[in-house]
């Protein structure tokens, strides 16, 4: 009996040690708190032809960031001061279309802000407010250097509770959510939620590694996936805001897109790391530099292109003007060209919609049917008279249907033979009985699909 209460104890000593470390290994987040929480501020927002007391739910605000067209009357988010002139940070879609906004510091006191830019793609604003004295900026951490695991905190105003923190880890970085061309999200499961837009994620030194912005979440709240705007693309769109009241970002006119397995067999590559050129515009740096359709651009720089969605940031974040070495992968040789990046133009046109009609069958093994384009075609798609197939049928579940072919898209190329005739298509398909490289004309993009029978 006194041997067995001994074992009792001894258990009840071990398990109240091991809770005791476990206390003591869990950092406290109150001075990191303190030293941030007066720099985090509320934003209110009116827009065009309220009505006093119409509001819409903060849902609807989250929803606003995945590109639904701006209907807010009212609505509250957070930001974050990053100067004491008076510089203050959110997301665009708490802010966007606002007739007035207002900003209310910590000291409950309030102020009129006028934007300094906006910048859609990246879900990022700047806004400025006059106060009287000198306000207390939260500094910027180094996104790069955050690792999966660590310790960050989310600060905002969910809900329209101000001033409320919540404590999670990063769950993953470089997040593509489909929300724009730059996407690179820091995930998190610090609880985000609607009014969070725009606040601040730190680090336990208590600097700025992300911004608060999007949601997963089919009921409009918190389950433990939240999304950041990395501090170190933030940094960059902020500065070009400043200095431009816009971003001015490069460009070279390549469409791009992943090197999947699939494509990666096509054009004989070992890999699939990479951004596949689907195409190139005329007259743009790339075509100068002698850049072509099937290129694989593997390096920009210095800097390693491991997936197609990084090359848009890369090129995006050179200056215009700089001219800068390329690597590409060309029928299975590497190769360098020197291409001289200039500013991105402004926005294309959206292509018009697809027509689905009757054409002329082409081998029904692969499942589409295409017809020649027709003068009219071919001036509404931008093309030359003579180019392309229009594919107007794809047969469900076939290899057309299962490799994502579309009625609309245009066919270019097939087995990397041009094709301007249903009978050119049939002879290049027939140079390989199971499998089809196309290159497609999407709207104004150019993509490589591969079929497989």
């Amino acid at each position: 009996m006194r041997r067995h209460r001994i074992l009792v104890l001894a258990l009840l000593v071990g398990c109240w040690r091991i809770a005791a470390a476990a206390r003591e290994g869990l950092p406290s987040f109150a001075p990191v708190l303190r030293q941030a929480e007066p720099a985090v501020v509320n934003i209110a927002t009116v827009g065009r032809g309220e009505e006093e007391g119409e509001s819409e739910t903060l849902q609807d605000e989250f929803r606003h960031f995945f590109g639904e067209s701006p209907r807010v009357r009212r609505s509250l988010g957070s930001g974050f001061i990053i100067s004491a002139e008076g510089d203050i940070v959110t997301n665009s879609h708490v802010v966007k279309g606002a007739e007035k906004i207002r900003v209310r510091l910590a000291t409950e006191e309030e102020f009129d802000a006028r934007v300094v830019g906006i910048d859609d793609k990246t879900d990022i604003a700047l806004l400025h407010v006059d106060a009287p004295r000198s306000l207390p900026p939260l500094a910027w951490g180094d996104s790069d250097a955050v690792e999966v695991g660590d310790w960050v905190l989310a600060i905002g105003n969910p809900f329209g509770l101000t001033h409320s923190a919540t404590a999670g880890i990063v769950s993953a970085k470089g997040r593509f959510l489909g929300a724009g061309p730059y996407d690179d999200f820091i995930q998190t499961d610090a609880s985000i939620n609607p009014g969070n837009s725009g606040g601040p994620l730190i680090d336990l030194s208590g600097q700025v590694v992300g911004i608060s912005a999007a949601i997963v979440s089919p009921a409009g709240g918190n389950v433990g996936i939240g999304f950041g705007v990395p501090a170190n693309l933030a940094r960059w769109v902020i500065e070009q805001l400043r200095q431009h009241g816009r971003v001015v970002r490069g460009w070279i006119g390549i469409a791009i897109q992943p090197v999947t397995p699939e494509l990666a067999r096509s054009f004989g590559l070992s890999q699939t790391e990479g951004a596949l050129v689907a195409d190139v515009t005329p007259d743009s740096p790339a075509a100068h530099a002698g850049m072509r359709r099937g290129d694989v651009i593997v390096r920009w720089n210095d800097r390693p292109v491991r997936h197609s969605r990084e090359l848009p940031t890369l090129v995006a974040g050179t200056p215009p003007g700089t001219t800068v070495s390329a690597t590409v992968l060309r029928d299975g040789k590497e190769r360098v060209v020197e291409v001289t990046v200039r500013e991105m133009p402004a926005e294309r046109a959206a292509a018009p919609g697809r027509e689905r009609e009757r054409g002329e069958a082409t081998p029904s093994e692969w499942g589409m049917a295409v017809r020649s384009l027709t003068p009219a075609d071919a001036k509404r798609l931008g093309l030359k008279a003579g180019t392309g197939l229009l594919v107007v049928d794809v047969e469900e579940g076939s290899p057309a249907d299962d490799a994502g072919l579309e009625s609309g898209d245009v066919i270019v190329q097939a087995n990397r033979q041009a094709v301007g005739s249903p009978a050119d298509l049939r002879r290049a398909l027939a140079a390989n009985p199971r499998r089809a490289l196309l290159l497609v004309r999407r709207g104004t993009a150019s993509i490589y699909v591969e079929l497989e029978r």
